[in-house]
């Protein structure tokens, strides 16, 4: 042979030896790095929150005998202010420790000094001053920025409400709330008997139709228990007392004529003080801390043993401090909140993953703490108007390895759950972020997609391969491959506008479908058995018997479409979905794992019918000779020795074949209802992962804490698939072993 010729050759195969390997690791490799790119947005999720001292600076004025009672900073954490005994209002610079601006604030009724301050909300305070009256006012902080795009802040005092003295007396402590649709004010006065009053102004029209205001007085308690704390709904409509008992009690006042108490608990369990409360975000949740340091959320659930309504129960614990707790301030983005104990020591805590995410011990007693808006930010100030200011980096709270695949308990639930809500229409929700449903709800389609998709495929290869003539052969196998080019959109938009309504039409029928056609199959079969040896009916059987099944199955389809209606009048009362409903307590989804087993099955059926088809042919001829030759059926032949020397290809086209069918996106985005809930039955929808970050990544913002946990269930999407291709390559490795190379 020609050398020069061989040389070539052998160039070219190294060339191409070269190429596949460079092909083959590049392949690899991108998809390591794709992998690695999505874990990397991830990531953050579980990093550990970040504080930074911003700033550290004095707020005392120039008189040392009037201490400041309050204090607090803007959101751009730059300017910094202080209410003190006398009301007056400073606000400093926090870069350069200078004061800006500075505004006295006056009483109703001609206080002179300030008795106590209640803090709530977006900075907004209650002053009980001297003379008993009560002023509600609001710091804001307004951006302005000039021609060259240079911002300042620009502070200002809203003032909301001005109350009157009670005429009972002079309050020891005392809080109020405006609401301002309802047009509604609610007082509650701890007294200095002890005894707790409830006066709430109303706006009412009389016979005339003119407005005037209405004042309701009521006593709430009579002062034989000593009332350590209290907490106001940022509404006015709800009131949490404790007292040195450790009980805790709860109002509801939205209704000014049915005013009572609604419950009293013990909140400690061993007697206790309660000596701080706060409403979470969203006025839900109650904090409870105690003499001991400990800290707890409670809220009302359902309670069927204990009768209709809601009654607390303590939801989460958080870990405790090692000093009596002092103060909580609520976050006012989500439902985190800092606590401050005895000795200066401030814990930031969040309710819904039950973390501890930092900590903060500042030289010197801490007197008091407050937040930011934007929750960017912790002032600290000490007794002597020192303060210091952090700046706090805590961008996903609400993330913890619980709250991604355990139960938690939810505010408004009635007990823990797996639950995917990313939003709502309110500013004070609660994010559930669980990928436990979705994780479900992607094995659960494709466990039924697969339960239909797989036999029909399987014994379909089987029959085209074996069984039917070469010329039928071609004519199945490129008709089931051109299935594979259908686009799942259309196949989904099918499912969703077409199959489902007439499932749901004819679902009795669906199921005497399968219940009617193995009947009718195998009596065609004892039928045929008498006809079979006439020559006609010997040409079918020679790799044509498709066409006298499918008739028979259609006729099948039929007879089962034409009993529907009956079956369903008779046993279900003439409605399957309300019988269902009443019966079960299942209500019928029309987008259903039915119609996700039919759909999504008829896109999985062309890779594992090519597959395994393929498989079955490659098998040696002589094997297949081999078996008939010794007086095997054809049955036989194919059951005994076919399938074992084809077993790994068919269970690689399987495998394949399932990794498509969790990956799947637009069928089960458009056919199923895109309910994120754990049931295996078959009447209702799910969520798979593939779908859910199809349908909430559009309006997730980039590097917020849903972005990121949509990357996450893209990793976790890629783990599954690459788990289950290795498991499956290791099988088929096996089988290949056992059963040769084919």
């Amino acid at each position: 042979m020609d050398q020069k010729f061989l040389k070539r050759a052998k160039r070219n195969d190294r060339w191409a030896r070269y190429g596949i390997t460079l092909g083959g690791v590049s392949i690899i490799f991108c998809v390591v790095l794709i992998l690695l790119l999505i874990a990397k947005v991830s990531v953050p999720l579980f990093l550990p929150a970040d504080a930074d001292v911003f700033a550290k600076f004095s707020l005392q004025g120039e008189k040392q005998d009037h201490p400041i009672l309050t204090s607090g900073v803007d959101e751009y954490l730059e300017t910094a202010f202080s209410i003190d005994k006398t009301g007056m209002v400073r606000f400093v610079d926090t870069r350069r420790s200078q004061l800006v601006f500075q505004k006295q604030l006056q009483s109703a009724n001609g206080g002179k000094k300030i008795l106590a301050i209640d803090s709530y909300g977006a900075q907004k305070f209650n002053l009980l001053w001297d003379d008993g009256s009560l002023g509600l006012i609001q710091v804001q902080f307004k951006p302005e920025f000039d021609a060259e795009g240079t911002r300042t802040i620009r502070p200002v005092i809203k003032q909301i409400k001005k109350l009157p003295t009670p005429e009972n007396g002079i309050p020891l402590k005392s809080l109020a709330r405006f609401h301002e649709e309802e047009n509604r004010t609610t007082r509650v006065d701890l007294m200095q008997d002890g005894s707790l009053h409830l006066r709430q102004w109303v706006v009412q029209e009389d016979m005339l139709g003119e407005e005037e205001e209405v004042v309701q007085h009521t006593r709430l308690t009579e002062g034989r228990e000593t009332l350590t704390a209290m907490a106001l709904g940022t509404l006015g409509d709800i009131l949490y007392v404790g007292t040195d008992k450790g009980e805790l009690l709860r109002w509801q006042l939205a209704d000014p004529e049915e005013v009572a108490l609604t419950e009293k608990v013990d909140a400690s369990g061993d007697g206790t003080a309660i000596t701080a409360l706060a409403m979470l975000l969203g006025d839900i949740s109650v904090l409870v801390g105690d003499d001991k340091g400990r800290v707890a959320s409670w809220f009302p659930v359902r309670k069927p043993e204990q009768g209709k309504g809601k009654f607390l129960e303590k939801i989460h614990t958080l870990k405790p401090h090692g000093a009596p707790i002092k103060q909580f301030v609520p976050s006012s983005r989500n439902k985190g909140f800092y606590s401050l104990d005895a000795t200066g020591k401030i814990h930031l805590n969040h309710t819904t993953s039950e973390r501890l995410l930092l900590t903060f011990e500042e030289p010197g007693k801490t007197e008091r703490i407050s937040a930011s808006i934007r929750d960017n930010g912790l002032l600290a100030q000490s007794a002597d108007g020192k303060v210091t200011i952090w700046e706090v980096d805590n961008p996903h709270p609400e993330i913890s390895w619980t709250t991604l695949f355990g139960k938690v308990w939810y505010e408004s639930y009635d007990e823990p759950s797996y639950s995917w809500q990313s939003s709502s229409g309110s500013d004070d929700f609660e994010p559930k972020l669980s990928l436990t449903p979705l994780i479900f709800g992607t094995i659960k389609g494709t466990v039924y997609a697969m339960l239909f998709a797989v036999p029909v495929a399987l014994l379909g290869a089987i029959y085209t391969s074996q069984f039917a003539s070469a010329r039928t052969r071609e004519m199945i196998k490129p008709t089931v491959e051109i299935m594979a080019a259908i686009p799942t959109v259309v196949i989904g938009f099918l499912a969703a506008l077409w199959l489902a309504p007439l499932v749901e039409i004819n679902v009795v029928a669906v199921f005497i479908t399968f219940i009617l056609t193995p009947f009718v199959f195998f009596g065609f079969l004892a039928l045929w058995d008498q006809f079979r040896k006439k020559d006609q009916v010997k040409d079918l059987e020679k790799g044509n018997e498709f066409l006298v099944i499918a008739p028979i199955f259609i006729f099948s389809l039929f007879v089962a479409y034409l009993l529907g209606p009956f079956f369903e009048g008779v046993l279900f009362d003439g409605s399957f979905k309300l019988w269902l409903f009443n019966s079960a307590g299942m209500r019928y989804d029309p987008r259903n794992c039915m119609i996700i087993a039919l759909a999504m099955g008829f896109a999985v059926i062309p890779i594992i019918f090519t597959i395994a088809e393929d498989s079955l042919s490659n098998v040696p001829k002589p094997l297949k000779a081999a078996s008939l030759a010794v007086g095997a059926s054809r049955w036989q032949t194919v059951a005994r020795v076919i399938l074992p020397s084809a077993s790994p290809g068919i269970f690689a086209g399987t495998m394949i074949g399932f990794g498509r069918a969790i990956g799947e996106t637009m069928i089960v985005l458009m056919a199923t209802g895109n309910t994120a809930i754990m049931e295996w039955s078959i009447f209702n929808g799910m969520r798979p992962l593939s779908a859910n970050i199809a349908v909430e990544i559009p309006e997730a913002p980039v590097g917020g804490t849903l972005y990121r946990v949509l990357f996450l269930s893209a990793v976790i999407l890629f783990v599954m698939t690459f788990v289950l291709n290795t498991v499956a390559e290791v099988v088929r490795q096996r089988l290949r072993r056992k059963y040769g190379r084919f």
